[in-house]
């Protein structure tokens, strides 16, 4: 039997951010060095774009980065790559992390489904197991 999580709690691919935000952030400096390096024919405008190209790979990258799942005595929050949701503990009935899942799942009152990114087996199956079978018992602990 594992022991409850202790809450405020956040679960989040800490590896996958630990080398994108880094990634990011030398993708701009890598673009931006490119724009001024450029040959002389090159315009203006050329050399924005090429900045403008490295912000827009970096803001994908920290776009990837962004999944978490956060919980506390309220509720849950899953933050995903695009949108975020905050969902009290009545509204969750299900947490599910089936085999080649690449991410939790969590079944809502309301009959649909949302996607728990932040509990991914991209960090190793055994944590992503764990992580989910915690919030699973803090659902079945708070939603009661």
């Amino acid at each position: 039997m594992t022991t409850p999580a202790e809450l405020p709690v956040t679960w989040a691919p800490r590896r996958t951010r630990a080398v994108l935000l880094p990634v990011c952030g030398l993708l701009v400096v890598m673009f931006a060095v490119i724009a001024v390096a450029l040959p002389a024919n090159w315009q203006l405008n050329d050399r924005i774009m090429m900045v403008l190209s490295g912000l827009l790979f970096a803001a994908a990258g920290v776009m990837l980065a962004r999944p978490r799942v956060s919980a506390d005595a309220e509720g849950v929050t899953v933050v995903n790559f695009v949108r975020s949701r905050r969902l009290a503990w009545a509204e969750i009935v299900r947490v599910n992390f089936r085999q080649g899942d690449p991410w939790a799942t969590l079944d809502l009152a309301d009959g649909t489904s949302l996607a728990a990114v932040g509990i991914q087996s991209g960090v190793g199956k055994a944590q992503a197991i764990a992580d989910a079978r915690a919030l699973r018992d803090l659902v079945e602990g708070h939603g009661r």
